[in-house]
């Protein structure tokens, strides 16, 4: 189906929004008021603009408190809209929208409404336009969508249907399966948002809150598929007021929102891209850094073996049992220090996951490669992270540790390492966007969102991961633009023992990050040990939790640049991060600076 985008969801001058939308590959736009009186182009500039970048005009909005009003008022009503008609025929748009009144003059008539209505569609007609009657949730009188077709109904105008827009409809709790019972020609407009579930006021929800489809808790593609029952051919179009998405970049924004709407159509079965690929494993994470040195003590001091050397680039690997860190010379900003830059995920199928992230917009990377390079298939995350879909040692695929050649023996300790989980810090303004990415691109399922306190804010906090837990990633955003926090990265590394693991690391010089007292003893207040067991945590710095399936054990290193690593061991299926030990986490690395340096 065709898809459109209201000029209110996206930042900047209406030129910037409109090449936004036409680079991210929507078909139209919904021109709203306020961006084309602010526009320093004549309407039919606009409509110039709009057909050089192969855009419809598909809806002017909004029109508002027009119907159920007394004589004089209404009176005005007609003639702000003839105002209006004369502008959307200069402007090149066919269809308008009117909002159900919110004027203390509206009276509760709903003949009167439509009758009113109708006279105002009497008057769209001789200009070619239609007009689309949507409810406000918020509404004076009419506040539910059922309530508005049956004044259009009543009407009976053939200029004349609704306006369905999915907030509206589901802010309020309402039953979308009465949306089958209005014809689907009958209905002029079809607006698509989503938003988190939040207790609050639903007109400061809908104007600060909404977000695209699949990054919030209403049931979209249900109301979608009703939508479709009636035969409706117009435009899947959003509609998303979002104080996030007023401060990014037009042009990252529009492409997140053309995502939104493929994954959705994919959800009801109107497209079929290729099928998700979901990765198996961590192939490796790289690390990319100025100063090798520190990075090469830390790792050394954990049991790692410098194993393998690239053939043609600066980048070494380190390896402890199947956990592998790539270190990776090259250029990088001083300012940044050590970051965390990449990260390979073992794949069944690399360039079907390729594919995969093409179909849905992902930003394919292109690779310096050296002859004989493995020919591996990369993209770029929202954040920037380039992701490798790697096939390790399987039969048949290419292999990229055929680019390294071996340098030593990895460790015969290994102890079970691997590569548990990574944190991957987001932009603020691309928290949702990183959500929905990789739940579509890459088949992860989302958990829930945690908030953590910080002792300078707050941070948000979010899982994805794979059916068997072998691949988790925890996507974090600070407060806000400034906050530093943000910055931090790290990666969790299990072992079936953090306790032997601890004391190794501190043995050879490692640097564990120091956990207060009061911590251990509100612990044993909460839990029992055995004879000895509180005193060890409380030597090492290590954390506990527990929750339904198991126990789980973590303790972190200092920082080095803007990565640290966290050691962990998990027992009985425990499947948290250890979320509520976070707070003493950050207030402990705020103390010896470690989320700023080494």
């Amino acid at each position: 189906m065709r898809t459109s985008i209201a000029t209110v969801s996206l930042s900047g001058s209406l030129t910037e929004k409109l090449t936004a939308a036409s680079r991210a590959g929507f078909d139209g736009v919904e021109i709203f008021e306020n961006d084309l009186l602010a526009s320093p182009l004549t309407p039919e500039e606009i409509r110039a603009r709009c057909a050089d970048l192969g855009l419809t005009i598909d809806l002017y909005q909004p029109m508002r408190d027009v119907e159920a009003l007394p004589p004089q008022e209404f009176a005005r009503a007609l003639r702000r809209a003839r105002h209006k008609f004369e502008l959307m025929r200069r402007l090149g748009a066919g269809t308008v929208l009117v909002c159900s009144s919110v004027s203390p003059h509206a009276v509760d008539d709903d003949a009167l409404a439509a009758e009113q209505l109708g006279a105002l569609a009497d008057l769209a007609q001789e200009s070619g336009i239609r007009v689309a009657y949507e409810a406000l949730a918020w509404g004076r009188h009419v506040s539910t969508y059922d309530h508005a077709w049956r004044i259009v109904e009543a009407a009976g105008h053939p200029a004349l249907g609704t306006c369905l827009d999915s907030f509206h409809i589901l802010s309020r709790g309402s039953d979308p399966k009465g949306i089958e019972d209005i014809p689907g020609e009958k209905i002029f407009f079809l607006q698509l948002a989503d938003a988190p579930l939040l207790a609050m006021d639903v007109l400061q929800w809908s104007r600060h809150y909404r977000c695209f489809p699949g990054q919030g808790g209403f049931d979209v593609a249900g109301l979608l598929r009703h939508v479709l029952r009636t035969g409706y051919d117009g435009p899947l179009s959003l509609e998303v007021f979002n104080d996030v998405f007023r401060q990014s970049e037009a042009g990252p924004t529009a492409v997140d929102a053309q995502r939104s709407l493929r994954v959705l159509q994919e959800t009801v079965g109107l497209t079929a891209p290729p099928a998700p690929v979901v990765p198996s494993g961590f192939a490796f994470a790289e690390l990319v850094t100025p100063d090798a040195e520190p990075v090469a003590a830390l790792l050394a001091a954990l049991g790692f073996a410098r194993t393998a050397r690239h053939r043609g680039k600066p980048v070494d690997l380190w390896q402890r049992g199947e956990a592998r860190i790539l270190v990776n010379t090259g250029p990088a900003e001083r300012r940044d220090g050590t970051r965390l830059a990449a990260v390979g995920l073992e794949s069944p199928d690399p360039e079907g996951a390729a594919r995969r992230a093409e179909a849905l917009l992902a930003p394919v990377l292109p690779r310096r490669r050296g002859p004989g390079d493995a020919p591996l298939e990369a993209v770029a995350a929202p954040d920037g992270t380039e992701l490798f879909f790697c096939a390790t040692r399987r039969p048949g695929l290419p292999d990229w540790r055929a680019d390294f050649e071996d340098t030593a023996s990895a460790s015969d300790a290994d102890d079970g390492w691997r590569v548990d989980h990574l944190s991957l810090t987001q932009p603020w303004h691309q928290f949702d966007e990183a959500a929905l990415f990789h739940r579509s691109v890459l088949g992860l399922r989302p958990q829930e969102s945690v908030d953590v306190a910080d002792p300078y804010g707050l941070l948000r906090s979010r899982a994805v991961t794979n059916d068997d837990g072998s691949v988790r990633i925890v996507l974090t955003v600070g407060a806000a633009p400034t906050d530093d926090t943000a910055h931090a990265q790290h990666i969790a590394l299990a072992t079936d023992d953090v306790v032997a693991a601890a004391r190794r690391f501190r043995a050879a010089g490692g640097r564990l990050l120091p956990i207060p007292a009061n911590y251990y003893d509100d612990l044993a207040a909460r839990y029992e040990f055995a004879d000895g067991e509180l005193e060890t945590y409380r030597d090492l710095g290590i954390l506990y939790d527990r929750d339904d399936h198991g126990t789980f054990r973590h303790c972190y290193t200092r920082t080095v640049g803007r990565v640290f690593l966290e050691l962990l061991q998990r027992d009985g299926g425990y499947r948290g991060y250890g979320a509520a030990n976070a707070p003493v986490r950050l207030a402990a690395q705020h103390a010896v600076r470690g989320f700023t340096g080494g």
